[in-house]
């Protein structure tokens, strides 16, 4: 497929965006942007989210793990569905009962100003690391596959693409997102779809026999019963579900739009059946990624990794497939990034600058330090995006699961330690605690081998991190207690 053709669809489909965007924005202000005037449909959020959730990381990646691993990965996913629970019926009735537009209002209200900001700056940091890592690997593949041959430079296409998410986000926030996610959704399952549908056709099977040869290949592997490995099924499945009460339940961007849902029953309803809908969907990219495997060794092609997707659909499949690809890859950019900018905006402004309780800044002066602070975080998207790719790792979806251990494990320390005891802080110890926390989990984790027997952190890592959180906070309790909110 020609450049020409792939900035053209780009183009069209940002048209479609902003359009929604101008509907969706029509007389918002500062509310609306931050909380979409707390009348989402929770099953638009529910199925917006599933965009949200899976991004172009799982879109391009989950399917090039099974060659080694199976389907191992889905034990992480069936992990989420335990997580969503948690948050489902833990922290959602209480950032409903506190009736919270910034989630990290909660730490204000029971430790103080400093676990406040301590939490909004560590949500800051993990979700700008996160998102740039998943924007970077959907540039890359544009850029590999359509647009070098154009001799358009990296730095362009990343300035183009964050143009785009900047100018329909701009205005309308949460309540345009809520939209754009769930036409994002739409296409992206639809291109899933369709691939698996046109790969079985290829093959001339259907997929009963396609799961017969993916086990006799060894490929339908689910569960991993080496303990000491870092793929271990329970190191898995813990994994999964703490990364889905941190990277959902903890995360601004997830929770906004789970909080402009109007009641607490049916934001609830939003969590249990996006949980459902992501072993299914994450399963089906699994399936995807086997017989893309089953093509390619029928094709003689030797392909693996984050690689094997995107090189099948644009170099040898047909042009028509190769458009449904482009077209399914860019609706899972957009949700990765253009969610992040507006949470972190949203937090940036509520929790860091305070703008919603100074009396003194008018609606219109809020609004203007509120889109400084949104081109802000686009240029450091930007520049994240630009350090990826001088990095270039090529296994971003790992990457960005390790790295969700360091930086959400005192997030999960903080709010567990909130929850679960009475006791308060001395809070000018708690950014010490939090910064200390990854850092004694790093120098574990590479250790582990001669430390531990042999042992190999997964997943898990996000677990331990927390809890060496939660055992810093304790030592650093005050005499004093609060009652649980």
């Amino acid at each position: 497929m020609s450049s020409s053709i792939t900035l053209t669809i780009i183009v069209l489909y940002f048209l479609l965006l902003l359009a929604i965007s101008w509907y969706t924005a029509r007389n918002a202000g500062n509310f609306s942007f931050f909380l979409g005037n707390k009348s989402s449909p929770w099953y638009i959020v529910a199925f917006g989210m599933i965009g949200t959730s899976l991004s172009g990381v799982t879109f391009v990646s989950v399917p090039g793990t099974v060659e080694t691993a199976g389907f191992t990965y889905l034990m992480v996913v069936l992990g989420y569905f335990f997580g969503y629970l948690a948050v489902a019926y833990i922290l959602l009735p209480l950032y409903y009962k506190l009736q919270l537009t910034s989630i990290y209002s909660y730490l204000q209200n029971r430790f103080g100003q400093t676990s406040y900001k301590t939490g909004a700056l560590l949500f800051i940091v993990s979700r700008t690391v996160g998102a740039t890592a998943r924007l970077y690997l959907v540039i890359r593949v544009l850029q590999y596959f359509m647009l070098d041959d154009a001799n358009i430079p990296f730095w362009m296409t990343a300035v183009f693409i964050l143009i785009l998410i900047v100018a329909y986000t701009f205005k309308g926030g949460v309540k345009t997102i809520v939209w754009t996610d769930t036409l994002q959704t739409t296409f992206m399952l639809g291109g899933l779809l369709a691939c698996v549908i046109y790969v079985l056709n290829n093959l001339h099977i259907d997929f009963g026999a396609a799961w017969q040869q993916l086990e006799l290949k060894g490929y339908a592997k689910l569960l991993n019963s080496d303990v000491k490995s870092p793929g271990y099924f329970l190191k898995h499945l813990i994994g999964g579900a703490f990364i889905a009460v941190t990277m959902t339940g903890l995360d601004q961007e997830m929770m906004q739009k789970n909080i402009s849902v109007k009641t607490l029953k049916d934001s609830q309803k939003n969590i249990v059946t996006l949980s459902l809908i992501l072993i299914f969907v994450n399963f089906l990219f699994l399936f995807l990624g086997g017989v893309l495997y089953l093509y390619a060794q029928a094709n003689g092609y030797a392909l693996k990794g984050d690689d094997l997707f995107p090189t099948l659909a644009m170099k040898h499949f047909p042009p028509i497939m190769g458009l449904i690809f482009v077209i399914a890859l860019i609706s899972a950019l957009f949700p990765s990034a253009d969610g992040a900018i507006t949470a972190l905006t949203a937090s940036y402004c509520l929790d860091i600058l305070g703008i919603q309780r100074n009396e003194k800044l008018s609606e219109q002066q809020q609004t203007s330090i509120r889109r400084k602070v949104h081109l802000s975080f686009a240029l450091v998207f930007l520049l994240s995006v630009m350090i990826f790719n001088w990095i270039d790792n090529r296994s971003v979806i790992d990457l960005i699961l390790k790295l969700a251990g360091y930086t959400y494990g005192p997030l999960l320390g903080l709010f567990a330690f909130g929850v679960f005891t009475k006791h308060q802080l001395n809070e000018k110890l708690v950014p010490v605690v939090c910064l200390l926390s990854p850092f004694i989990t790093y120098l574990i984790a590479e250790n582990s081998v001669s430390l531990l027997g042999g042992y190999k952190f997964g997943y898990e890592l996000l677990l331990l991190n927390g809890m060496i959180t939660w055992l810093g906070l304790y030592l650093v309790r005050s005499s004093r207690e609060k009652q649980l909110v």
